[in-house]
């Protein structure tokens, strides 16, 4: 047990390190309640804030296998905004089933996930060219396909209020994002896949060399990245209670913080998904911290900004803590 418990710490350190120095923070600094206990340690504010990252957390997590595997996506964002969109009008103007309107989001979101993939293996664009010109041209579908005006969602016993219900729920949307790092975990720890993403980030030619499916594992990475921001946008629609084709943006810099913050390397080849989920919570709890003092948000942007600086510094100060378990 101890050796398990050496282990993590190399490992995730770092991350872990500035975990605990947040619940710290937030601790000693939290305003008190009537009853005279700690709102920051309250049941209801950390749950909240659980939610609040719940979809940040997922992209992360997509987001992981993209940044190992050397790449970058920037359309993230725009993909939530077209899956919100997609989702309301297939559940209100086009009146379809739940299982169909939650479908055709993820197949939207997968779909220019394989289109970021394929141009940026088979035409060889740099990735952040590529998901640069997705995100652009996403959105601007998204505002074209709504006339650029919001897709509200009813409540009651209808289709949209019942699927709102349900992805707007706390358990559920803690859950599902619980469950997928899980999922991510194991793929990347426990399978071919997730070693073949490592020697590729690690070094692509000598991948190739060696007889890798480079073009394969690179692609799925990015499917699976416009698929999890596809997820995270039906969670959005959920819980704003509309398809918004304007929503997600600086969700994709959000996600790539978290992932940084978390000891996955920019230049890929070395993360994890326990950083990843660590470091979302990092930006999460600090966020709860400073707004339960009311501190301006510009200054909010300020200090994020400070730490992901600190944890890429800190990446190359002592690049032999990462790895994976």
């Amino acid at each position: 047990m101890t050796s398990n418990l050496w282990k993590y710490l190399k490992h995730h350190g770092q991350p872990f390190i500035g975990l605990v120095l947040i619940l710290i923070l937030g601790t000693l600094l939290s305003p008190h309640a009537t009853d005279g206990t700690i709102v920051f340690l309250s049941s209801g504010n950390l749950s909240d804030v659980l939610l609040q990252q719940t979809e940040i957390g997922i992209i992360a997590l997509a987001m992981t296998f993209v940044i190992i595997g050397a790449g970058i996506d920037l359309s993230v964002g725009s993909v939530l905004a077209l899956s919100t969109c997609i989702g309301a009008l297939m559940l209100t103007t086009w009146n379809q089933p739940i299982i169909v309107a939650i479908g055709a989001a993820l197949l939207a979101g997968a779909l220019v996930g394989a289109l970021n993939g394929f141009i940026i293996t088979r035409i060889r664009l740099q990735p952040f060219v590529m998901t640069l010109a997705a995100m652009i041209g996403v959105r601007g579908f998204t505002k074209w396909m709504t006339g650029n005006v919001n897709v509200d969602l009813a409540f009651g016993d209808s289709p949209s209020g019942r699927f709102a219900e349900l992805f707007s729920s706390k358990p559920f949307a803690i859950a599902l994002w619980v469950l997928l790092a899980v999922v991510a975990h194991l793929i990347l720890t426990r399978t071919v896949y997730g070693r073949y993403l490592r020697a590729i980030g690690e070094n692509e030619k000598a991948a190739a060399y060696t007889g890798l499916p480079v073009r394969k594992v690179r692609l799925a990475a990015y499917i699976g990245c416009g698929l999890m921001a596809a997820l995270a946008g039906l969670i959005h629609a959920a819980r704003s209670h509309q398809g918004n084709p304007n929503d997600g943006v600086g969700y994709e810099l959000d996600a790539i913080a978290a992932v940084v913050i978390g000891g996955t390397a920019l230049a890929g080849g070395r993360g994890s998904i326990i950083g990843t989920v660590i470091g979302t919570l990092v930006l999460g709890l600090l966020t709860n911290v400073l707004r339960l003092h009311m501190v301006d948000s510009n200054l909010e942007l300020m200090i994020k900004a400070v730490i992901i600086i600190a944890a890429v510094w800190l990446q190359r100060r002592g690049s032999g803590l990462h790895g994976e378990l």
